[in-house]
C-alpha cells in the first residue's frame, strides 16, 4: 500500500500509510503527547514511555501476519492501528489502535479499521479480535458502529469483541454514509465559510485577484474578508493572531481510542480564536490569484493559519497541479481549481467569482468545470430568471470534483435541484454510485461534455438509461439543461403522463398534441379557445384543464391575436397584446397542484410559469420530468441476501454460476461422428447439435434440434460437416422445453461499475440494439422492470416472467460481489411457461483487484 489521503469527520485531510522503521522517533513523539487516560485505555497500564524492545517491534512488521498503519497530519503522526495474526496460519488476528487526544472524536478510528480490515482480508485473515476496557466507550463504539456482526464477551475486567472482516451490507452502508458526511462537511466549509482570505489582489485594483476581492465585498459576504498582500497592511495571516490556537468545532462521529480531555486544536482544522474580537472567526477559505511561483509561500501561510481550503484561480501545468494538491493535503486542506472561475453561495452572500453580477437567490445549484462554461451557465440563468443557491467552477479539478459537490448538495436544505455540466468524469463509477442515492431525494440534471460518458463500454442509449434509473436526467444541450432545471425548480412533479393542452390557436393546439404523443406521453383534456377569445375565456380554459381528472400537467400555448390592420412592425406591440393573457394565466394557476408550462410565441409568460420559446422545447422538458416522476413512484424494491454458498472467489465461470444458484444445461464437446454418437447416447434423451463457435446461430444452419438417437445425431453431424468443414467441433446438449430465447449480459463498465443487460436473443434485436440495462445489484423491482424494458418484451407474455426476474436478481448479486468478473454472457436463456433454462454461458475472470470505487474510504 502506497498510502491514501483520507477525510476526517470535520472535513480535514490526513494521510494514512503503512508504518516503516523510520517512524520510530515520530511514534515516540506521538506517545509523549498522549494523555495518561489515553495511554491507560490503550495499554491497560500507565505505560509512560515505550521501551526500546517494544518500539522496535512496533515499527517493524511483515505486512502479512503483522500489519500497522499510521495516520499523519503534516509532518507528525497522530494515530497508529495494527493487527497481529493469532498464531501461524490462523484466520484470526487481534486488532488495536490509538489516536492522539487532539484527533479523537474526528473519525480516525473508523478509517483505520476499514483499512486494517481490507489489508487483513488480503492476507487471508477472516476475523478480528479486540480487547477493550469496559470504560472505553469510544473504542467500543468504533467497532459496534462499523456495521460488522460483532460478538461481545466480558471476562476478567475486559470486553472481548470478535467479528468477521468481510464487508456486510450494513458495513458498506455505514461506510458510504460516513463518506457522504465527511465529503459534504469538507465542501460546506468551502462554500459557506466563516471568513475568507484573498491572496494576490493588487493595490491598483486591476487583475483577477482584485476583481474577486471587489465582488466579495460588493456581495455583502456575512463574514470577515482579509486581504493578504506583500505590500498591504496584512502581509500574512499570522499578523491576525500572533499565538492562535484552535478548538475542535464540528466534531463528527467515529470516536477513537479515548475520549480524553479537551486539547488545543492543531493546524488544518480552522483558524481558532481566543475571542471573536481578538482573532475573528475561523478562516475556512483562501482565494488564491497569485502567480504560480508564489504558491508555496501562500500555502505555507494559509496552513499555518489553519485555513480549511483553497480556491485557486491561477492556471497551473500538470506538475504544478500535482504539487499543489500534495502540499495542500499535507496541510489538511482541500483545493477547488486551479483555473477556476470561482464559487458562490447565496446563503452567506458569497461571490468569490470573476462575475460581478450573479443570478438572484433560488433553489438551484450549478456546477461546471471551465470558466468559459461557467460564464455561459451564469448568463443563461440570469437571462431566464432562474434563482440560484450555489455555483462552483471546479476548473482543472485537481482535488474537489463534481462528486464532492454532489455529496454536499444532496443533503443541502438550500438546494432543491442540482444542474451539472461535466466536461469529464474524474471518477465516473463513484458518480454513478452517489447518484443512485442522491437522485432519489433531489433531481440531478446533467449535461455530459465532449468526453461523453467517462470511457463507458456501453453506447449512449444504454448509459442514458442507466443514469435515468439512477436518478439522473441527462440532457443534450445547454438549452435543455435549463429547460428541465427551470421546470423542476418552479413546478410540482406530475402524478401521471396525461398532458392537457390549452391554446388560443387551433393549429398550435394540434401541434402541441402531436409533440406530446411523439414524446411518449398521452394527451389529456385539451382546450383550444380560438384566436378571438379574450383573457377571461382563456383563463377559464386553463382553470378547467387544471381541474380535470384527465390531466396530470398542462401545456399552455399562446399566440398573438390576429391583427385587423397592417401587421405590427415591431415585436413590442405583440408583446403588449399578450400581456393580458400572461396576467390571466398567472391568476388561473394560482395555488395549482399540477405542473403548468407555457410557450408564448411573443413576449414572456408570467414569472410563476416556466416559459419556453417553442412548443418542442416545452414538451421535451416536460417529458424528462414526467419520466423522473414515474421512476420515483416505482418502489425501490428489496435486495435479497446472497444465496447459501455464494462464493465470489470461485475459480471458474461455471463454478461461480453454480455458487450463485445458476444452473447451465450440460453439454459435451465432440468432433467426429463416433464422438457425437457416444455423447448422444450418454444423455439418453433427444439432443441438439450446435457448432461450438456458433452455438446460437440457428439462422446460419449451425444448430440441429430434436435428434432422437445416436444414428440420427451422426447424420446431422455429417450435414454440419458439409456446411462448416470436416471435423468441425460441436456441442451435444440435451433438449429442454421450448421457450422464448433471451440473452443476459454482465459488464463491469469503466464508467458505471457492474451492470446487467437483458434483451431477446437473435440477430434482429442485436442489430437494433434492443437491450435494457440496470446497475447491479438488482432489487426484485429492478429485475421485474428490466424484463419489461426491451421493445420486444411483449413476446414474453406467455413466459414465466417471475422465474426470469429471479434469475436476474441472482446474476445482479453475482455481478456486484465478483470484482474479478469483467464480462459474462448467457445466450440463449430459454424462458418457458414454467421456468427458465440457461443453455450457454461464457465469461472472463481476471486477477482479483479492487474496483475503482470500492474498498476503504480515501480521496480519489
Amino acid at each position: 500500500m502506497s498510502g491514501a489521503d483520507v477525510l476526517l469527520a470535520d472535513g480535514t485531510t490526513v494521510h494514512l500509510r503503512q508504518i516503516t522503521p523510520h517512524d520510530a522517533d515520530a511514534v515516540v513523539a506521538m506517545h509523549s503527547r498522549f494523555s495518561e487516560r489515553t495511554r491507560y485505555l490503550r495499554y491497560f497500564s500507565p505505560y509512560p514511555r515505550i521501551p526500546a524492545r517494544d518500539l522496535h517491534r512496533f515499527v517493524n512488521v511483515d505486512h502479512l501476519d503483522r500489519e500497522a498503519f499510521v495516520v499523519a497530519a503534516g509532518d507528525r503522526l497522530v494515530a497508529v492501528g495494527r493487527y497481529e495474526r493469532l498464531g501461524a496460519l490462523s484466520h484470526e488476528a487481534e486488532v488495536a489502535f490509538v489516536v492522539e487526544d487532539a484527533y479523537q472524536g474526528r473519525g480516525v478510528g473508523s478509517v483505520l479499521l476499514e483499512h486494517l480490515a481490507a489489508a487483513a482480508a488480503e492476507a487471508g485473515i477472516t476475523r478480528f479480535v479486540a480487547e477493550v476496557l469496559p470504560e472505553n466507550g469510544a473504542m467500543l463504539r468504533v467497532f459496534t458502529d462499523a456495521g460488522y456482526e460483532v460478538t461481545r464477551r466480558y471476562a476478567d475486567g475486559v470486553v472481548t469483541l470478535t467479528f468477521p472482516v468481510a464487508p456486510t451490507e450494513r458495513s458498506r452502508a455505514v461506510q458510504a454514509d460516513r463518506e457522504q458526511r465527511t465529503e459534504a462537511r469538507s465542501v460546506a466549509r468551502l462554500l459557506r465559510p466563516r471568513a475568507v482570505a484573498v491572496y494576490g489582489a493588487s493595490a491598483s485594483g486591476h487583475g483577477v485577484g482584485a476583481a474577486v476581492l471587489a465582488h466579495l465585498r460588493a456581495s455583502g459576504f456575512t463574514g470577515p474578508i482579509h486581504h493578504v498582500h506583500p505590500d498591504g497592511p496584512l502581509r500574512s495571516l499570522a499578523d491576525l493572531a500572533p499565538a492562535v490556537t484552535a478548538s475542535p468545532a464540528d466534531r463528527g462521529d467515529g470516536a477513537t481510542a479515548a475520549a480524553g480531555p479537551a486539547r488545543p486544536w492543531v493546524p488544518g482544522s480552522g483558524l481558532a480564536h481566543r475571542g471573536e474580537e481578538e482573532a475573528g472567526p475561523a478562516i475556512d477559505l483562501a482565494v488564491v490569484a497569485t502567480p504560480p511561483g508564489a504558491l508555496p509561500d501562500v500555502l505555507a501561510d494559509a496552513a499555518a493559519a489553519g485555513v480549511h481550503g483553497l480556491l485557486v484561480l491561477t492556471e497551473l501545468d500538470p506538475a504544478q497541479r500535482r504539487e499543489l494538491v500534495r502540499a495542500a493535503r499535507v496541510a489538511g486542506m482541500r483545493v477547488i481549481g486551479p483555473g477556476s472561475l470561482g464559487i458562490a453561495d447565496h446563503s452567506v452572500r458569497l461571490n468569490a467569482t470573476l462575475v460581478p453580477r450573479l443570478p438572484g437567490p433560488g433553489r438551484v445549484s450549478l456546477f461546471c468545470h471551465s470558466g468559459t462554461l461557467g460564464l455561459l451557465l451564469l448568463a443563461e440563468a440570469e437571462r431566464r430568471g432562474l434563482g440560484m443557491s450555489g455555483f462552483v467552477s471546479a476548473g482543472r479539478r485537481a482535488d474537489v470534483s463534481g462528486n464532492d459537490l454532489l455529496q454536499f448538495w444532496a443533503e443541502d436544505p438550500q438546494t432543491d435541484v442540482v444542474a451539472m455540466y461535466l466536461e469529464s468524469f474524474g471518477n465516473p463509477r463513484k458518480f454513478a454510485r452517489i447518484a443512485r442515492t442522491a437522485g432519489r431525494h433531489k433531481p440531478i440534471v446533467m449535461l455530459a461534455g465532449h468526453t461523453g460518458h467517462g470511457g463507458s463500454a456501453l453506447d449512449d442509449a444504454a448509459m442514458q438509461a442507466l443514469r435515468a434509473h439512477s436518478g439522473v436526467i441527462e440532457v443534450g444541450t445547454v438549452g435543455e439543461l435549463f429547460d428541465v432545471t427551470t421546470l423542476l425548480a418552479a413546478q410540482p412533479l406530475p402524478t401521471g403522463d396525461r398532458i392537457g393542452v390549452v391554446s388560443n390557436a387551433f393549429a398550435l393546439s394540434a401541434l402541441a398534441a402531436a409533440e406530446i404523443r411523439a414524446a411518449g406521453l398521452r394527451v389529456g383534456r385539451s382546450g383550444a379557445v380560438g384566436p378571438a377569445a379574450g383573457p377571461d375565456e382563456f383563463a377559464a380554459a386553463v382553470h378547467a384543464a387544471l381541474h380535470s381528472d384527465d390531466t396530470d400537467a398542462v401545456v399552455v400555448v399562446v399566440a398573438p391575436p390576429l391583427p385587423t390592420g397592417p401587421l405590427a412592425a415591431d415585436q413590442s406591440a405583440e408583446t403588449a397584446l399578450l400581456a393580458p393573457y400572461a396576467d390571466a394565466l398567472a391568476k388561473a394557476v394560482h395555488e395549482a397542484d399540477k405542473p403548468v408550462l407555457a410557450s408564448f410565441l411573443a413576449g414572456r409568460g408570467p414569472a410563476e410559469v416556466p416559459s419556453y420559446r417553442s412548443i418542442e422545447e416545452a414538451v421535451r422538458a416536460l417529458a424528462q420530468v414526467t419520466r423522473r416522476a414515474a421512476w420515483l413512484r416505482e418502489p425501490p424494491g428489496t435486495l435479497p441476501p446472497p444465496p447459501p454458498g455464494a462464493d465470489p472467489l470461485a475459480p471458474t465461470v461455471d463454478t461461480l454460476l453454480h455458487a450463485y444458484g445458476v444452473t447451465v444445461v450440460p453439454s459435451t464437446r465432440a468432433a467426429g461422428g463416433d464422438e457425437v454418437a457416444a455423447a448422444t447416447a450418454a444423455y439418453a434423451a433427444p439432443v441438439a447439435l450446435k457448432v461450438a463457435d456458433r452455438p446460437n446461430r440457428i439462422d446460419l444452419g449451425a444448430v440441429r434440434l430434436n435428434l432422437g438417437g445416436p444414428e440420427e445425431a451422426r447424420r446431422a453431424y455429417a450435414d454440419l460437416e458439409g456446411l462448416f468443414g470436416v471435423g468441425v467441433e460441436v456441442l451435444v446438449q440435451p433438449m429442454v422445453s421450448p421457450g422464448v430465447a433471451c440473452v443476459i449480459e454482465i459488464v463491469d463498465d469503466p464508467a458505471f461499475g457492474p451492470v446487467v443487460g437483458f434483451g431477446l436473443a437473435g440477430p434482429v434485436p442485436e442489430l437494433v440494439g434492443d437491450r435494457a440495462w440496470r446497475a447491479a445489484p438488482l432489487t426484485d423491482t429492478d429485475a421485474a422492470a428490466l424484463v419489461r424494458a426491451p421493445k420486444a418484451a411483449p413476446l414474453l407474455a406467455a413466459a414465466d416472467a417471475s422465474a426470469l426476474a429471479q434469475l436476474l436478481v441472482g446474476l445482479g448479486r453475482l455481478a456486484a460481489d465478483t470484482a474479478r468478473l469483467r464480462h459474462l454472457v448467457l445466450n440463449p436463456v430459454l424462458v418457458h411457461a414454467a421456468g427458465v433454462s440457461v443453455l450457454h454461458a461464457r465469461g472472463e475472470l481476471t486477477e482479483a483487484t479492487p474496483r475503482p470505487d470500492t474498498g476503504p474510504r480515501q480521496l480519489r
